[in-house]
């Protein structure tokens, strides 16, 4: 495995790789005229966003998300991967977060939905060749922010945080000290103990600073690494607050089952020295787009009946003014559209790109990542799958017919889920099993991978088989009391048996039927059998 170090990269490479957002948007080609006007529509806050504030924008401190960014913008990608390193802040670039204003107009370009079929091929298959060249390099990062998440609810967790914050604060860093972020709700907490901490060492005080969802969400780049005490609920936590760029993820496990968790707190100092003095080993996980569509309400003055067919894919498809962007969310595991609390089974149009896919009568549809296959999705009956596979799981939630199966399509492809005008109640949306938000009837749901994937921190030499494990200890995946083999008696006897049967079978494939019909038209079954004669070579016949 190939460490990658800061002496490697000359300037031009450094150049290449210190990509700016304000750069990064989507061009629309003639090709784009199949998607639909309606979704591209900007958000309402993207017109008053001024320009002296897009002047501010920094770099993104993220090395993996440099790399997506420059991946996007050249393609002679193939042999500028091996000159990777993270560079250092320039002046003016330290991570304050007066200087991470991020710019509406340029996240609502960035949406994955308003990508053509191309544009979106291109940028799946960028973050998957991405993602196979980082599972083997170990990358050196630079970091000065570690932003902590644990269970806040947890008082033995908030003991270890207090711990592990503690020997964050005392690492001994010849140029920079560590800055650690811990969530604000632990000011108060007498677990954690701020004042006792504090007065250790008055640098800390200094060091020692305070997250809360808005600064997560509005300014990710201030944050180089990311630490999680608890199970995979945090780790899906550090997902929900980061929904756009990721830092790289380290999880602790200190949860139920941890398919997402790789490390033993017990040994976090090595693990955590190591990581910061030689390199992580990244594994970039797909995460999909939700955004859900209102639709707008129609003059009284027409005729017709809104269909969503039509609007999606038929004759009103072009109209711009049939619905709007409301909300987007990046997700790991899944994106749910079910009855809520309705007494009655929902109704559910499935479509795929410009296709009408099925209509679904059941209690909902659970679109799932292939890291969300062991959750949601396995209680519904849906494939479990590897993590590397670059697809979308779709699986009906007690399916009201036979023939529905769970499909898996590939992750090029833009879902829509939504709910009929001629439905008998509304459905409700659930993105990673957080938020919950109401869908009336004309309002759908568009799916399709994020260009912003979830960079998870793995053990060193964790290879493939780690999943098949994983699934086995934890699921307990085809688990059963092996079969006894037989003794040499029951052995002898079996073969015995099983000559018997040969025997019985070759008589009886030796059999055949010679139907004739007599004078009067009668059929008449003469039954010709064939035995071998011992001894000699030719056959006896009887009739």
């Amino acid at each position: 495995m190939e460490n990658l170090s800061l002496e490697k990269v000359d300037s031009k490479d450094m150049a290449y790789f210190n990509v700016t957002r304000q750069d990064d948007a989507v061009v629309f080609g003639p090709e784009s005229t199949h998607r639909r006007r309606s979704s591209i529509q900007d958000f309402p806050d993207g017109s008053n966003f001024s320009r002296r504030q897009a002047e501010h924008r920094s770099n993104t401190s993220c090395i993996v998300h440099q790399l997506l960014d420059a991946q996007r913008k050249s393609k002679q990608t193939h042999h500028q991967l091996q000159n990777i390193e993270e560079s250092s802040p320039k002046n003016g670039q330290n991570g304050s977060l007066d200087q991470q204003i991020p710019d509406p107009r340029d996240e609502a370009v960035k949406h994955s939905r308003l990508l053509t079929k191309k544009q979106l091929s291109a940028m799946a298959m960028g973050v998957r060749d991405l993602a196979k060249k980082l599972k083997h390099l170990k990358i050196k990062l630079n970091i000065r922010s570690v932003f902590v998440i644990t269970k806040i609810h947890d008082d033995e967790l908030i003991s270890l945080t207090q711990n592990l914050t503690r020997w964050l604060l005392h690492r001994d860093r010849s140029h920079h000290p560590y800055i650690v972020y811990v969530e604000d709700t632990l000011k108060d907490n007498e677990y954690f103990d701020v004042k006792s901490l504090l007065a250790e060492d008055p640098s800390y005080e200094g060091r020692l600073k305070y997250w809360d969802e808005k600064i997560a969400r509005r300014h990710p780049h201030t944050f180089d690494f990311v630490i999680t005490l608890g199970g995979d609920g945090t780790v899906l936590y550090a997902s929900w607050l980061f929904q756009r760029v990721v830092p790289p993820v380290l999880s602790f496990a200190l949860g139920s089952l941890g398919f997402l968790t790789k490390f033993d707190f017990e040994q976090y100092e090595e693990i955590l020295t190591r990581a910061f003095k030689e390199g992580v080993t990244v594994s970039l996980r797909l995460r999909f787009e939700g955004t859900i569509m209102r639709s707008q309400h129609r003059k009284k003055k027409e005729a017709r009946k809104p269909d969503l067919v039509e609007e999606l894919i038929g004759e009103e498809a072009e109209d711009g003014h049939t619905h709007k962007p409301d909300r987007t969310f990046e997700i790991l595991n899944d994106i749910v559209v079910d009855r809520g609390p309705n007494p009655t089974m929902s109704s559910i149009e499935l479509f795929g790109d410009a296709e009408h896919f099925t209509t679904v009568q059941a209690d909902g549809v659970c679109v799932a990542t292939p890291t969300g296959s062991t959750a949601y999705n396995l209680a519904a009956g849906g494939s479990l799958c590897h993590p590397e596979n670059p697809v979308i799981l779709v699986s009906a939630i007690c399916a009201h017919t036979l023939s529905f199966r769970p499909i898996i399509l590939p992750d090029t492809i833009v879902l829509r889920v939504g709910v009929p005008y001629d439905a008998r109640t509304g459905s409700w949306a659930s993105f990673d099993g957080r938020e919950r938000i109401a869908l009336e009837p004309g309002d759908y749901v568009t799916i399709s991978a994020s260009r912003y994937p979830f960079a998870n921190v793995m053990p060193e030499g964790s290879g493939r088989e780690e999943w098949i494990q994983s699934i086995s200890t934890k699921l307990q995946w085809n688990s059963r009391q092996r079969q006894k083999a037989f003794s040499e008696k029951e052995k002898s006897k079996s073969e015995d048996e099983g000559q018997k049967v040969e025997h019985v079978e070759g008589k009886r494939m030796g059999e055949e039927e010679d139907e004739n019909e007599n004078e009067d038209g009668v059929e008449v079954k003469k039954t010709v059998s064939f035995e071998r004669v011992e001894g000699a070579g030719d056959l006896g016949v009887h009739r």
